[in-house]
C-alpha cells in the first residue's frame, strides 16, 4: 500500500513538474526576405510559402513589424541585446569577414537571459556579429585592421596570418549560448563550417574565382548550395535532442537565405516563378517546416513559441551568378517588399518593414493579426517577461515586452517610437502614425523620388503620415512644421540618451 502511495506521489509529481516546464522558444531570422515574397502577405507573389503561411495562420502575425536597422549586423545586435545597432561602435554598414565583435564585453544578451533560467541554448546559422580570429604572431586580426579598412588587399595580406588551428574567442558561446554551428557569413571568408569555436578543418585553399563571394581561404569542397541543408539538419538534431530533456532550451536559428549567394539546392531549383531568387525563399520555407515538423514530432508542439521574422528588406536580386543586380527580380513581376517603397539599406519601408510570425498554441490565438508597431529589439524584453525574470539595469535600453499583445490582445505595449536605421548611417523616427525621414535621400544611395521633390526642388526631410500614405509619396514636410519639429527633439533626446527607456516616458 505504501508503495503504491509512494508511486501515485511520484507520478502526481513528475506531472506538475511537466507541466511546469518553462516554453522552449525557437526564433527563426530570414535574411534578406522581403514583405511581399511570403505568398500570405503578397496574393501577387510568384513564390509559394505554405509553410510560413500556416506558421502565421497557427499564431500571430504582426502587419507593420519593423527591423532596428536596414541592415544585417546591427540588426543582429539588436536582437540580441535589446539595445538598438547604432549605439554600438558600428555607426554604418556591416562587419566585414575576421572583424572582431561588436557586441561589446560584459553586455547582456538573450543567450545569458535564458541561461541565467536554466536554458539551453544554441546559435544555429549566421553570426556576423564579429570573433577575434587568431594570427600565427600570437595577436588578433583585430590588431592589425580596424573596423572600417574594407581595402581587399590589407585584409588578405592579414588574413594569410589567421592560424585556423586556434580556436575562435569571443564569439557566439561567449555571448550566452552553448552550442554554435554555422558558417559566420556565407559570402565572406573563410568558407567553412564553424562549430562552437573550431574549424571543422582547416580552410587552407583559397577560394577559385569562379566561385561566388569575397577572395579569401575555404575548407576543400567547399558547396555554397550546401548551407542552407547543413544548418536546417543541425537545428532538427538540436530539437530532437535537447526536446526530452528536463531543461527548456532556446534556439537562434539564423537562415543565410535569401541573402546572396541566392543558391537554392537541386530539389529547389525551378520550383518557383521568380527564378534562383524565389527558389531559394521556397528552400527557406522548406527550412522553416523542418523546425515546424521537428517541434511536432519530439512532442512538445503545445510549450514551444516559434517566432519568424528577417532581418531587413530584400535587395531584389533574380540569383543571376548567385547575385544579380538590385531590383533585378522585378523581371518576374515579383515585387520582394511590395506593397512598401524601397529596398534593403533605406529608410523607406521596403528597408526594415517585414514579417514576424509568433506561434504559441494554447496561449496565442490562432489567425490573429496585430497591427501595433514593434521591432526586433523587443525580443528580449517578451522574453523576460515571459520568463518572469527581471533584465539587469542599463541593459535592453530599447527593448519593450510584447507578452499583452500575443496573449490576450491587451495594449499594454510600452514601446513609444521606433528609431529606423539606414545602410549608410541615416536616422528616421516613426511615432504612431507619423514617420520622418532625416535625409532628402532615404539612405540606400537611390536617386532621389517624387516623394523627395517639392515643386521640383530637394528637400531636407521627409515627413509621411503612414496610416494614409503607406507608399510614402506625399512628403508632408512643409506642412506640419510643428509634427517635424516634435518628432526630431525625440529623435535627438534617444540619440543623446543612454536608452529609449531612460529618455522617454512610457506609453499608457
Amino acid at each position: 500500500m505504501r508503495a503504491c502511495l509512494y508511486w501515485l506521489l511520484l507520478l502526481s509529481f513528475c506531472n506538475i513538474s511537466s507541466a511546469q516546464k518553462a516554453p522552449n522558444v525557437i526564433f527563426i531570422l530570414a535574411d534578406d526576405l522581403g514583405y511581399g515574397d511570403l505568398s500570405y502577405l503578397n496574393s501577387n507573389s510568384k513564390i509559394f510559402t505554405p509553410n510560413i503561411d500556416q506558421l502565421a495562420r497557427d499564431g500571430k502575425s504582426f502587419t507593420d513589424a519593423h527591423a532596428p536597422a536596414s541592415l544585417c549586423t546591427p540588426t543582429r545586435y539588436a536582437i540580441l541585446t535589446g539595445r538598438y545597432g547604432w549605439r554600438s561602435s558600428l555607426k554604418k554598414g556591416v562587419l566585414k569577414h575576421y572583424d572582431p565583435p561588436l557586441i561589446e564585453k560584459g553586455r547582456f544578451t538573450i543567450g545569458q537571459l535564458f541561461k541565467q533560467n536554466n536554458y539551453s541554448t544554441a546559435c544555429i546559422g549566421k553570426w556576423h556579429l564579429g570573433w577575434e580570429w587568431s594570427l600565427n604572431n600570437n595577436s588578433f586580426f583585430s590588431d592589425s585592421l580596424k573596423i572600417g579598412n574594407d581595402a581587399p588587399a590589407d585584409r588578405f595580406r592579414i588574413e594569410k596570418l589567421v592560424d585556423f588551428s586556434k580556436p575562435i574567442t569571443d564569439g557566439p558561446i561567449s555571448k550566452g549560448f552553448d552550442y554554435y554551428f554555422g558558417d559566420d557569413v556565407p559570402n565572406y571568408p573563410p568558407y567553412v563550417f564553424i562549430e562552437n569555436d573550431k574549424t571543422i578543418g582547416l580552410p587552407l585553399l583559397y577560394k577559385p574565382d569562379v566561385m561566388y563571394g569575397h577572395p579569401g581561404f575555404m575548407i576543400k569542397d567547399w558547396k555554397l548550395e550546401a548551407v542552407v541543408p547543413a544548418i536546417t539538419n543541425k537545428a532538427v538534431n538540436y530539437i530532437k535532442q535537447n526536446a526530452e530533456k528536463k531543461q527548456p532550451f532556446f534556439l537562434y536559428f539564423a537562415l543565410t537565405s535569401p541573402h546572396v549567394p541566392i543558391a537554392p539546392d537541386e530539389d529547389f531549383k525551378g520550383t518557383s516563378k521568380a527564378g534562383a531568387y524565389g527558389d531559394f525563399i521556397q528552400e527557406t520555407d522548406w527550412a522553416v517546416s523542418q523546425i515546424i515538423v521537428a517541434v511536432k514530432n519530439a512532442g512538445i508542439s503545445d510549450n514551444t513559441i516559434i517566432i519568424f521574422t528577417s532581418d531587413n528588406g530584400s535587395p531584389g536580386q533574380d540569383g543571376t551568378n548567385m547575385s544579380g543586380e538590385m531590383n533585378s527580380i522585378f523581371k518576374y513581376d515579383h515585387y520582394p517588399n511590395a506593397p512598401f517603397k524601397g529596398m534593403k539599406t533605406d529608410l523607406w519601408e521596403g528597408g526594415h518593414h517585414v514579417p514576424f510570425i509568433v506561434s504559441w498554441p494554447g496561449k496565442i490565438k490562432s489567425n490573429t493579426i496585430s497591427t501595433e508597431t514593434i521591432c526586433h529589439s523587443d525580443l528580449l524584453a517578451t522574453c523576460a517577461d515571459i520568463l518572469k525574470t527581471p533584465i539587469p539595469l542599463k541593459e535592453a535600453e530599447d527593448s519593450y515586452s510584447l507578452l499583452s499583445l500575443l496573449l490576450d490582445g491587451k495594449n499594454n505595449y510600452e514601446r513609444p517610437y521606433t528609431i529606423h536605421h539606414s545602410g549608410t548611417g541615416i536616422f528616421a523616427i516613426r511615432q504612431g502614425d507619423w514617420k520622418l525621414i532625416m535625409t532628402g535621400n532615404s539612405g540606400g544611395g537611390l536617386i532621389p523620388s517624387k516623394a523627395e521633390l517639392i515643386n521640383g526642388v530637394p528637400v531636407p526631410l521627409q515627413l509621411y503620415n503612414m496610416k494614409n500614405d503607406l507608399q510614402e509619396a506625399k512628403n508632408l514636410y512643409l506642412v506640419y512644421p510643428e509634427k517635424v519639429k516634435e518628432l526630431k527633439n525625440l529623435l535627438l533626446q534617444a540619440k543623446n540618451s543612454n536608452g529609449t527607456k531612460y529618455s522617454t516616458p512610457h506609453k499608457h
